[in-house]
């Protein structure tokens, strides 16, 4: 049976889509992935074209809450944030794992240059690539 990986993020905008979408991508035959947030923000755009422009369809994913998702036991919690690390609600059973990214609405509220923001969001977007390909470094002898 496939374990449960929840990527947890402050407001399920951008990093906990974006590491939802690499997860269904790269690893979605060995687990199921969710994202949520502590609070909704909406999905963010700018992660949505970032994460097309390497073939990975996030535009069906919504902003959610935790409250939100389905009734499944969650094996691992992944905050993707410090925010969400902090505020962790506890899921029972779940392992919590912090594994902290950038925030690129964050860093790109004062750019004016378009380029320069989809630059930084594209870095985030293939630093979680990477974690993601060796997730089972992260999750140990528990992911089996």
């Amino acid at each position: 049976m496939k374990k449960n990986i929840l990527f947890l993020c402050t407001g399920n905008s951008c990093r906990s889509q974006m590491a939802e979408g690499w997860g269904n991508k790269l690893k979605g035959e060995k687990y199921n992935f969710f994202s949520a947030g502590t609070k909704k923000h909406g999905l963010n755009q700018n992660a949505l074209k970032v994460m097309s422009e390497v073939g990975v369809d996030i535009s069906n994913y919504k902003s959610k809450t935790t409250e939100e998702l389905p009734d499944v036991q969650i094996d691992f919690v992944i905050t993707v944030c410090s925010d969400a690390n902090e505020n962790c609600p506890y899921f029972p059973g779940g392992e919590v794992i912090h594994k902290g990214f950038d925030d690129p609405p964050r860093l790109t509220q004062s750019m004016s240059n378009d380029e320069h923001v989809l630059e930084v969001y594209r870095r985030v977007r293939d630093e979680m690539k990477e974690f993601i390909m060796s997730l089972e470094l992260y999750l140990g002898d528990k992911c089996e």
